[in-house]
């Protein structure tokens, strides 16, 4: 009979090998992170792919290159959560282009296009997109006061009707998932059907963004602190 004169350790061995393998390429990874603390790092223009730098282009051309600030135009490549957009590039463009119309061409307006987006940032913690979005609601027209209620989970008091209208319609519709009867035909009297797809897209893109920006942990500018508190449960 064939002796097996392999040790007894040995498939131990192979296996704390493999465990310390593993650990290792983890460490790796995990080194590969940013310094700022972001997952996806921004990728230079010599180093994008031709379907990258064509994306990159329509990010940084049309309304948003007015933008002063944006994160489509500031530094040489794109910011997040176009940076994200880029490991995706047929993706990426058709994002890109109904964010284009969500921000510019919206039926809804500016201001009440950015109280809408400070809701979903609210919803969603998303601390980058609050950052971003609430200088430009301020220079929208929207009352502080109004934001400072909304990142608190309050409901604020004394809102234009307008406002009023979009507040209900977007906290609705993020904690329920659906839009009640009263609400629904208040806000379709006053904005039309357009304007209530224009609503449901603004917030649905935004949910989007918000997601892109959470799983890459975009940081705040400069090492700014984060502008949003944790809150629970949130839109008492």
């Amino acid at each position: 009979m064939k002796t097996n004169n392999a040790p007894r350790w040995a498939p131990i061995a192979l296996n704390a090998l493999i465990a310390s393998a593993l650990c290792l390429l983890g460490g790796q990874a995990q080194s590969q992170q940013t310094p700022d603390g972001r997952r996806f790092k921004l990728i230079p223009l010599e180093e994008m792919t031709p379907a990258q730098r064509e994306l990159a282009e329509s990010i940084r051309s049309g309304p948003r290159a007015n933008v002063a600030g944006s994160a489509a135009t500031a530094g040489t490549t794109p910011g997040s959560p176009f940076s994200v957009f880029l490991r995706s590039p047929e993706v990426g463009e058709h994002l890109q282009r109904v964010g284009s119309y969500i921000r510019f061409k919206s039926s809804l307006g500016f201001k009440l296009n950015e109280l809408a987006i400070l809701i979903t940032a609210r919803y969603w913690n998303a601390q980058y997109e609050w950052f971003a979005h609430h200088r430009l609601a301020l220079q929208a027209g929207l009352d502080p006061q109004i934001a400072q209620s909304i990142a608190q989970g309050q409901r604020p008091a004394n809102m234009p009707r307008d406002e009023a209208l979009i507040y209900d319609f977007c906290t609705e519709l993020h904690q329920q998932k659906i839009v009640s009867d009263t609400t629904y035909q208040a806000a379709l009297e006053r904005f039309g059907e357009q304007g209530m797809m224009d609503l449901i897209a603004v917030n649905g893109y935004y949910t989007l963004v918000a997601m892109v920006l959470n799983v890459d942990r975009t940081p705040i500018p400069n090492g700014g602190p984060l502008p949003l508190a944790p809150l629970a449960p949130l839109f008492r």
